[in-house]
């Protein structure tokens, strides 16, 4: 269950994702093949002395995808660029599973052409982990698709009550959607008909969830398209950031009280169990192989978390388990 990483993929790469690729091999005996310029990464492992006696191969690929390019004109001008040639790898059977924290949308094309769409899965979706107040819940598409039709987000219901079976252990997952009001006549057009859709099925569907309530736990996957589900995720990572430094102000503040050992400590579980780092990344779901897309800005825990992530997910079949799940609502619907 190789794990073929796009060494060059996030705002900090290739050193941080050298560094978490490390952490795997050593801490988890995960194999792990860095794809990227191969003197470079030499040179970044060699701050590692046990580098040599883990499970880390090099492939070459020397060109880059940036943060801000186009990805379907970089795809295109550059066949060896470090995703295109990871996503290959995989597709080759060289690796089980993908993981980059380099341009979203270049990531997600790399997958699906290499690896092509589950059938029943007209779109991929990108489910994120995020924290509630019971423990965690899925939240998709978080921008993978931009824009979506009311069929594709009742596909995306699915994948995401699939998805946390196998991630969170859940037997039958509630699953919401998002929208502007919990009356099912709330919302748009497209969450109008997405609801109908998605009472239609055989899901846990418990209808409308408002943006408040997406982290109380009520839900255990909220459903959205991309656009949506990507300014919410960034408004909730902007919030926790901000509530964050505002609690270690206070707590600073606080120092040499007879309190502030127990307040610091509170505030470090708090803040392990809302860090997005702990989550590793989001897979991609509905593409025939397991890819997992990590935060541009992810630090080397992150990159670290990401990877044994999609070594689970490989190990315990996920991709498996959707397109039986996929087929299953196929013959439901037909």
């Amino acid at each position: 269950m190789r794990v073929a990483v796009d060494a060059m993929g996030g705002d900090h790469a290739p050193r941080v994702v050298v560094e978490g690729a490390v952490a795997a091999a050593r801490e988890s005996g995960v194999p792990v093949t860095l794809v990227g310029p191969s003197d470079l990464l030499r040179a970044e492992l060699s701050p590692y002395p046990d580098a040599a006696r883990l499970d880390l191969r090099l492939v070459d690929a020397d060109e880059v995808v940036g943060m801000e390019e186009s990805p379907a004109q970089a795809l295109r001008g550059k066949p060896r660029a470090s995703i295109i040639v990871a996503a290959d790898l995989v597709a080759r059977g060289e690796a089980a599973a993908l993981f980059s924290a380099g341009n979203t949308g270049a990531t997600v094309l790399a997958a699906h052409g290499a690896f092509g769409l589950l059938k029943g899965a007209e779109r991929p979706a990108l489910a994120a982990t995020v924290p509630t107040q019971g423990g965690v819940a899925v939240l998709l598409d978080v921008g993978a698709n931009a824009n979506c039709r009311p069929h594709h987000l009742a596909t995306f219901g699915v994948m995401g009550s699939v998805f946390a079976r196998v991630a969170f252990g859940l037997e039958r997952p509630a699953v919401g959607l998002l929208s502007i009001g919990e009356e099912e006549n709330k919302g748009n057009a497209l969450t109008r008909e997405a609801h109908r859709l998605l009472r239609a099925t055989s899901l846990r569907f418990i209808g409308n969830v408002e943006a408040r309530d997406v982290y109380s736990g009520g839900a255990d996957v909220v459903v959205c398209d991309g656009f949506t589900g990507n300014v919410a995720l960034k408004v909730s990572e902007g919030l926790i950031d901000m509530v964050a430094a505002l609690l270690q102000q206070e707590i600073s503040e606080a120092d040499g009280h007879p309190d502030y050992e127990p307040l610091r400590a509170a505030f470090e579980h708090v803040r392990r169990r809302v860090d997005s780092a702990e989550y590793g990344g989001a897979p991609l779901l509905g593409v025939g192989a397991v890819c997992v897309v990590g935060h541009g800005r992810s630090s080397g825990t992150a990159v670290r978390n990401a990877i044994l992530l999609a070594h689970r997910f490989a190990a315990e079949g996920l991709v498996a388990h959707l397109e039986q799940e996929l087929q299953t609502m196929q013959g439901t619907s037909s």
